[in-house]
């Protein structure tokens, strides 16, 4: 551990242990606030690393690790790729073994060449085997062992299936759900339908009461009048009347004119299928015309001699 006090003089003495040589952080802050410590003081130095070139280390490794096996427990085989039959089919020169020029960054000659150094091999290989007596055919009734157990893959199976069960089951739901959102909104459009019938039919009712049409058409149930053309258009571009409007409406009426409504016109003069003769002026009945008699009431002497007579 290093203890740092001040003196007036030195301004500044280091004591260190034995134990410890560095100095701790504090410490080393508090050097830094005073102004101890400058830039420059540490310099590392890094040292060149040396190349150590072993050969007797590394023979001995080689035999140690090294094994004399027959061939047919190595299966090794070195060798140059075998001849290019398409530059021989095209008459392009062979090149040498072994000096042939493989550019690296061309990946469709590089992976020709591993193609082609693979059937030497291969061809190199198969007379060695035969020597052996080594099969290299696969027999009829050979079943290769599984890398993974039956149980493993029935536990994925399961998963598996559990997985399209879920899948399904969410398919159906989303087709449940649009099946109700379309026949509520097919709902609802019918019930607006009535709606709008039972509205319809209420007013032709009100205008046949109120003498404002003669039509009992909304009698014969819901049938298709739908107007064409721009009967039609103008059903369209027509609204409803507000509250004001009714209102308005029912106290001073449907418009149009309010004087002289009560004034004979001509066609009016020349109706007479409303006239009665006994109310026409307290005339009439069955003794109206020439030679009847009237019932006229007699005067006030009159009454008076038809008294004096009884």
């Amino acid at each position: 551990m290093v203890e740092i006090d001040e003196d007036p003089q030195m301004g500044f003495e280091a004591e260190e242990d034995d134990d410890d040589d560095e100095l701790s952080d504090s410490e080393l802050q508090e050097a830094f606030s005073k102004g101890f410590l400058k830039p420059g003081l540490n310099v590392p130095l890094l040292e060149p690393k040396k190349a150590i070139n072993n050969v007797e280390g590394l023979k001995k490794c080689l035999t140690e690790f090294k094994k004399n096996l027959p061939w047919a427990e190595r299966l090794d085989l070195t060798n140059y790729p075998a001849v290019d039959i398409v530059a021989k089919a095209e008459g392009r020169a062979q090149q040498p073994e072994g000096s042939e020029d493989v550019n690296a960054e061309d990946d469709f000659q590089r992976e020709m060449y591993f193609y082609r150094q693979a059937q030497a091999t291969v061809l190199a290989a198969l007379p060695k085997l035969n020597k052996f007596k080594i099969p290299t055919r696969r027999p009829e009734d050979y079943f290769a062992e599984m890398a993974k157990t039956d149980q493993h893959m029935q536990k994925i199976r399961k998963k598996l299936l559990l997985k399209q069960a879920a899948m399904e089951k969410s398919e159906k739901a989303k087709k449940l759900r649009e099946q109700r959102k379309y026949g509520k909104k097919v709902q609802t459009q019918v019930i607006q339908n009535r709606q709008k019938q039972k509205k319809a039919m209420l007013t032709a009712v009100k205008k046949y009461q109120k003498g404002m049409t003669d039509k009992l058409d909304f009698l014969e149930g819901d049938q298709d009048q739908k107007p064409k053309g721009s009967a039609a258009k103008k059903q369209i571009n027509k609204k409803d009347p507000n509250s004001k409007r009714k209102y308005k409406d029912k106290k001073f009426g449907f418009g149009g004119k309010k004087k002289g409504t009560k004034w004979n016109t001509k066609d009016s003069h020349d109706d007479v299928s409303g006239f009665k003769a006994k109310m026409a002026h307290g005339k009439g009945g069955k003794h109206f015309g020439k030679g009847g008699k009237t019932n006229k009431r007699p005067g006030k002497e009159a009454r008076r001699k038809m008294k004096a007579r009884k």
